[in-house]
């Protein structure tokens, strides 16, 4: 069954905007907004001054309420998923001719190398909940390590629920030349109405590459 949900961000009291999302959950857990995916886009709102006017890409973005979030705040958004989920891609068109926002929607699978991944160039690389399938991790990475080598001074922000535990998202960022700058606890970022509403243990994790991977990656002469 398809419904539309509708999510608010600013004061309490006098709401500055609100998006609507298609959803339809009997279909493809990609048409569901999960709460890592509210995480993230109220970080993307209360961050507004640092997306307004950058590039921005959502990897696995799904019903992609943070890049919207990020678009109404004035960056200039691209919306990715998994190149062979057209229905997924279809609801984000659908989505934002909704909203009235104007959103790039791309296919783009994880560690698959075809010219998609070669024409984006964000500042800011947005991830909600997609550290949820342990075999994907590296496909994930290779996808997020490329596009931080590619776009000097850029940062991957990920919102993910603690499912498979921190040491194997660490021993995979050590894997791909990755650090980790920020790491908050989800529900401190929240208003304490939208708190309520959700549970887990959800992390958010800002991760650039580290030092030496900048090294090499410019001694290298990668762009």
């Amino acid at each position: 069954m398809t419904t539309i949900s509708r999510h608010f961000f600013g004061d309490s009291e006098k709401t500055a905007f609100s998006v609507s999302i298609v959803e339809n959950m009997k279909e493809d857990y990609g048409l569901f907004v999960w709460p890592c995916s509210i995480v993230l886009a109220e970080y993307v709102w209360q961050q507004r001054s640092l997306f307004s006017g950058n590039d921005v890409v959502e990897l696995g973005a799904g019903t992609c309420l943070p890049g919207l979030i990020a678009a109404k705040v004035g960056s200039n958004v691209t919306l990715t998923d998994d190149a062979n989920r057209s229905e997924v891609l279809e609801n984000m068109r659908t989505v934002c001719e909704l909203n009235k926002l104007k959103c790039e929607v791309l296919g783009l699978t994880w560690g698959s190398w075809d010219e998609s991944i070669f024409s984006l160039h964000p500042k800011i690389i947005l991830g909600a909940d997609v550290l949820y399938d342990a075999r994907a991790f590296d496909d994930l990475f290779t996808t997020v390590t490329f596009l931080l080598q590619s776009n000097p001074g850029s940062v991957f922000i990920t919102t993910y629920h603690n499912r498979s535990g921190h040491h194997l998202i660490e021993f995979l960022m050590v894997k791909w030349g990755l650090k980790c700058v920020k790491l908050v606890d989800g529900f401190s970022l929240l208003p304490s109405d939208k708190a309520a509403r959700l549970s887990g243990n959800i992390q958010l994790a800002e991760i650039v590459l580290s030092h030496e991977q900048i090294e090499e990656t410019s001694s290298s002469g990668a762009i």
